[in-house]
């Protein structure tokens, strides 16, 4: 893209988003939430449609001249309902979170009680933490991993469903390696009348390209965020039951929010008609097969992944075996070009900002280009660094062989 405008008026603000640039191209993303998008969407982010307010929805609004506004935003929406086969969406959530908070605004009132997933099993902030507003506004109790298998445990899911009698079961992650069977919670939600939640942010992408169980025909109300394997713009939709539409639209707005960033609904918009192209099914296969190329790398190198391997698109590995954790690998990795998250692992004994594991994951690497022995390569110098961590010349070495593969797979700006 050209920014001339920018460069001139405001050369500091240039000058740093330039070296961001650099960064991005010279160093590997390997942050399970993260992705390039295109140079499409990142056109339409760009856009006038900034300057326009559009509170309400499509021929409802509070403010005149959003005859064009309700057209991106309906595109939107019909893009989305073919993708996922979904009855309603809502494109209007402003990210991952805002967009939960909503889902729990339409279905529960301040106290009731929900299942979630704990957030060191793999949960999210938003699947009940106390630190986290869904935590402190409602009654949230968690099931987990099998300590054995780490995956979760779906007796054990029934067993406190039946005992706790939720109002809503909340099923999704951030850092959950193996399919979901939607199927197993819609009929234990069932068996005692709660609301079914999935949160699908990690695996939208997968999801949409029909690689991975799809729970919005199953589940009452189904949230994602559109960038991670989606690789659109930051920010998230609701889709649900058309039975549901009214609650949940009047949960978004004006429960929720304001306006909408019509620029960003115009780049969803984008994604969505990229998503439904058969290139996006390539993308997405080539995604799981990256991430089991790594899994089984790491796993031949002595790590330990939870549950033993991977699904989809991320991986989260124990460090304990290794004499390591997960800041301090984040932050050697980090000086070789390589960047990853720390994460818990089930029961971790750490703490969060210290946990035992990291999260790896595969979306930004593959929608550069990168394949199954780029893969292992990448394992193989992520091992060396952490064998090597106290060696500056090492990390170095490694760094500069990072930049020469990077140099190689450039990231999607032109």
């Amino acid at each position: 893209m050209k920014y001339d405008h920018l460069q001139q008026q405001d050369p500091a603000v240039w000058a740093i988003i330039e070296r961001e640039e650099q960064r991005q191209n010279e160093e590997l993303e390997l942050i399970a939430s993260e992705n390039y998008v295109s140079p499409a969407v990142l056109e339409a982010m760009a856009t006038v449609l900034t300057n326009k307010y559009s509170e309400g929805y499509a021929g409802k609004r509070y403010y005149g001249g959003n005859i064009n506004i309700d057209d991106v935003e309906n595109l939107a929406i019909e893009r989305a309902k073919k993708l996922f086969n979904a009855e309603h969406v809502n494109v209007q959530p402003l990210s991952g979170s805002p967009a939960n908070a909503a889902v729990y605004m339409a279905f529960l009132n301040p106290g009731d009680k929900v299942l979630g997933l704990k957030l060191d099993h793999g949960g999210h902030l938003s699947h009940g933490h106390s630190v986290n507003f869904s935590g402190r506004l409602y009654n949230f109790v968690q099931y987990g991993c099998n300590p054995e298998t780490g995956v979760i445990d779906m007796a054990e899911v029934r067993a406190i469903a039946l005992r706790e009698k939720p109002k809503m079961i909340v099923a999704g992650f951030s850092a959950y390696s193996r399919e979901i069977d939607w199927q197993k919670f819609k009929d234990i939600a069932d068996e005692i009348g709660a609301y079914t939640f999935a949160d699908i942010a990690h695996i939208a992408g997968l999801i949409a390209a029909g690689l991975l169980k799809n729970p919005v025909p199953i589940f009452d109300v189904v949230s994602t965020t559109t960038h991670k394997t989606l690789r659109g713009p930051r920010g998230a939709i609701i889709m649900c039951k058309e039975k549901y539409a009214k609650q949940v639209n009047s949960a978004v707005f004006p429960g929720m929010q304001g306006g909408p960033h019509d620029h960003i609904t115009a780049a969803k918009a984008v994604a969505f008609g990229e998503a439904l192209k058969p290139e996006f099914i390539e993308y997405s296969k080539q995604i799981i097969k990256n991430a089991q190329a790594m899994a089984a790398e790491f796993i031949k190198r002595g790590y330990h992944i939870i549950s033993g391997g991977t699904d989809n698109h991320l991986m989260v590995i124990d460090l304990t075996n290794k004499g390591s954790v997960g800041k301090e690998a984040e932050k050697v990795l980090e000086k070789i070009g390589i960047s990853i998250s720390r994460s818990t692992i089930p029961n971790d004994s750490n703490p969060p900002m210290n946990p035992s594991g990291v999260r790896v994951g595969t979306p930004a690497v593959t929608t550069r280009g990168l394949k199954e022995e780029e893969m292992k390569l990448i394992v193989a110098w992520i091992d060396e660094a952490l064998q090597n961590k106290e060696d500056e010349n090492k990390l170095s070495v490694l760094k500069k062989k990072v930049k020469e593969l990077c140099a190689k797979f450039p990231i999607p700006t032109k």
